[in-house]
């Protein structure tokens, strides 16, 4: 069966950097980063302080006023960038009946539900379950920001949340485009989203993984650098609008690019750490390249999974030698988590939301925070300044310590 050709036509993302397209895509050009110390919560008797936080998150503004008192932060930032998106693609915005059962959802989203499930819980335990307010169990639900979104906006073709970690949604996005190709949908909402909440910061302060958490150590976002030691958390919601090409020309839709190849691979090798020997990583950017026919020469640009973490900046790293060969040192690579945190199952979309400003505006986004040379990350990271390129295919990693590895190519149409 011929694959269809399937595009990017609107996007619409909340960073801790930039609220929108054009505030987030400026922030990156700037360098700006979005680390900042955390105010959601208190962490008065941790070693850490920062996040990539999104602050004076007001959802009225884009939402307005009614319907919100129930819903929890990551459906709140969901919708607005589901909103954004459908606004910046020029979509009716509820869906028309006549329109809804060719569109659909497909979000990534792992960890939207555990600050919701925690407060239930909690008041449960003090006052009893009658007490509890029954309101608020919805948010409980891991597919209740999805389901939101359809609500919302009155979409009733199909409606999916995938949750494999970090690569929630990158393999979202695929799933989508699997949609498109396999039946009649034309037009999906895709991405991802993670909320910055106490009880998943305190969970990855007590096992170390967060940059500081460790005695002796800098509170400090520096990925490929030889002083990382540790991811600053972040949270995001980016949507993407992928349409089937024709459905796009039809209505004369402006085309931000072409989604031209994914790849995915699961290394069994990983048990909660990065493996060294990057099979699953390497394996992810040879499918994905060979999904629509790339060769290596053909990227001009590798927006990174790197988080700052030892292990997964030195396996991407190889992984990207050992496709690349010796093109690998030409190709500029940089760190977006480097001024927004790693933001999760969103970082992915976080980072396609990245590359296609990158596209749009030409432009290559730092690794801040660059200071000291590690030899085993000696790839051309893009450090500290933003350099002006044009750039036709960008190729989005997302890798994750539990063995899930992910990638995804764009490329201008």
């Amino acid at each position: 069966m011929m694959k269809k050709r399937i595009v990017i036509t609107g996007i619409g993302v909340l960073a801790p950097n930039g609220i929108g397209k054009h505030e987030f895509w400026s922030a990156l050009k700037k360098g700006a980063s979005g680390v900042k110390p955390v105010t959601l919560f208190d962490t008065s008797n941790l070693r850490t302080k920062l996040a990539g936080e999104i602050s004076n998150f007001n959802p009225k503004t884009i939402l307005g006023q009614k319907g919100l008192r129930n819903l929890d932060r990551t459906t709140l930032l969901v919708l607005c960038a589901s909103k954004l998106a459908l606004e910046d693609a020029k979509l009716p915005c509820p869906v028309p009946e006549k329109d809804t059962d060719i569109c659909g959802v497909s979000l990534g989203s792992t960890m939207g539900s555990v600050r919701s499930i925690s407060e239930f819980d909690k008041e449960a335990l003090r006052e009893g379950p009658r007490a509890v307010n029954p309101a608020l169990f919805p948010n409980t639900v891991i597919n209740s920001p999805a389901s939101h979104i359809s609500i919302k906006f009155n979409i009733q073709g199909f409606n999916s949340t995938i949750a494999t970690g970090f690569c929630s949604s990158l393999d979202a996005i695929y799933y989508a485009m699997n949609m498109i190709n396999l039946y009649e949908y034309k037009v999906v909402l895709t991405g991802g989203v993670e909320e910055l909440c106490e009880q998943t910061y305190k969970g990855f302060h007590k096992i170390g993984h967060l940059a500081g958490s460790r005695p002796g150590k800098e509170e400090i976002d520096c990925p490929f650098d030889k002083r990382r030691n540790g991811i600053v958390m972040g949270e995001g919601a980016c949507i993407v609008v992928l349409e089937e090409l024709e459905h796009a020309r039809a209505r004369d839709a402006k085309v931000y690019a072409e989604v031209l190849g994914y790849g995915t691979s699961f290394d069994p090798e990983s048990k909660n750490i990065y493996s060294p020997k990057a099979k699953g990583a390497t394996e992810s950017i040879k499918y994905c390249l060979e999904d629509m026919g790339l060769k290596e020469g053909d990227i001009a640009y590798i927006s990174a999974s790197a988080n700052s973490t030892l292990d997964c900046d030195v396996m991407e790293t190889r992984a990207v030698k050992n496709v690349f060969g010796k093109k690998a040192k030409k190709i500029p690579i940089s760190s977006i988590k480097s001024m927004i945190g790693d933001s999760f199952s969103a970082s992915g979309a976080m980072n396609l939301g990245a590359s296609i400003g990158v596209m749009e505006e030409n432009f290559l986004p730092p690794t801040v925070n660059y200071k000291k040379l590690d030899r085993r990350c000696d790839l051309d990271c893009v450090p500290n300044k933003t350099r002006e390129q044009e750039i036709n295919n960008i190729l989005v990693n997302s890798f994750s310590p539990t063995g899930n590895n992910s990638s995804l190519t764009i490329g201008k149409l």
